[in-house]
């Protein structure tokens, strides 16, 4: 079975005439509304992402998790990502674990890198052991998750000694996914961990993350789990309105905007409208358009990944709220029902 979300990472709005981004509170308070809806109208998952920048407005997707857990009923509550790097894994659980309560066990947690840096200066960690931070930290989470009781020792926190967890979540574990990247390294670690997969499709065209996701699922049964367990998903940047081409062209300034934003960093080139349609043809990175055209790309991408989990990363940018609205209600309204009945033939 299929299951439909949306992810976000509480993008703020810039102030062309400033270039200062506008306030997280009322974001965050636009949020809640959100996921409120998204809950109403079925989606099975929604989740937030750790960022440490002026122009996101979540630092902590535990806290914010916190605050729609209890105005939510149905839908499951994630991360997307808390980086696991930078993060003390046992505070982490126990935070997740409460939210978990709060929620009455609807609760996940998805570790990964995260998409920029900041975080290690703020909490105080030297990037040249980027990668054994997180495999150390990856691994003491998923040791946390087995048992209430844990004795662990390793390099970049202290040690554990008998010593026991509080509070234990519901059901006496939370589901952890780990996102990654584009490497086999990556899918091979999570494979031997036992942990589904997120994977971040945010260029080129969906085929040709083929042979990574056959990768994973040679990686999953090689490692001796069980194929009933099998769980992957993807990503997309995603909008949807009631006018195919009405919704792409609105979208595109601010799309481009914050790509341009980004790209300042990273040395990228100025993101071309060129680009921007040709993410929207039938393989492309961008599910941006009206229900119909929406529902094809995503279809294609779960028969053409074997997905069990799409997720459309909706804010980049930032779309106003009243956007943001339709764009939740025609995914819950028109969008989710055409994927899962045209699944089910």
């Amino acid at each position: 079975m299929i299951e439909l979300g949306i992810d976000m990472f509480g993008d703020l709005q810039i102030d062309p005439k400033t270039g200062k981004a506008k306030s997280p509170a009322k974001r965050m308070q636009e949020m809640v509304e959100e996921v409120k809806l998204m809950d109403e109208v079925g989606l099975d998952f929604f989740a937030v992402g750790e960022h440490h920048r002026e122009e996101y407005a979540v630092s902590s997707p535990e806290i914010f998790l916190a605050a729609v857990a209890s105005v939510t009923k149905n839908i499951k509550l994630s991360s997307a990502v808390s980086v696991i790097s930078s993060a003390d894994p046992v505070k982490l659980y126990k935070d997740f674990a409460m939210v978990d309560l709060l929620s009455n066990g609807r609760t996940e947690i998805m570790a990964g890198r995260g998409s920029f840096i900041e975080s290690f200066p703020v909490f105080g960690y030297p990037l040249e052991n980027y990668e054994v931070l997180f495999e150390e930290k990856l691994n003491l989470l998923v040791e946390l998750n087995k048992k209430e009781t844990i004795s662990w020792k390793g390099k970049f926190r202290a040690s554990l000694d008998n010593q026991s967890i509080y509070p234990q979540p519901k059901n006496g574990n939370i589901p952890i996914w780990v996102a990654v990247g584009g490497t086999p390294e990556s899918v091979i670690r999570a494979a031997k961990l036992g942990l589904p997969v997120m994977f971040a499709i945010i260029g080129g065209t969906i085929d040709r993350f083929k042979p990574l996701f056959e990768y994973y699922k040679q990686a999953w049964v090689e490692a001796g789990n069980d194929i009933k367990d099998y769980q992957v998903g993807v990503h997309m940047h995603s909008l949807f309105g009631e006018d195919d081409q009405a919704i792409a062209d609105s979208y595109f300034p601010l799309y481009a905007g914050q790509m341009d934003r980004i790209g300042a960093s990273r040395n990228w080139p100025p993101y071309q409208r060129i680009q921007y349609d040709y993410g929207r043809k039938k393989l492309g990175h961008l599910i941006v358009g009206d229900a119909n055209h929406a529902a094809e790309k995503i279809i294609e991408a779960i028969e053409t990944l074997g997905l069990t989990r799409f997720s459309a990363h909706m804010d980049v940018g930032a779309p106003d709220h009243v956007t943001m609205m339709k764009s939740i209600e025609i995914y819950g309204d028109k969008i989710a029902p055409q994927v899962r009945k045209t699944l089910k033939k």
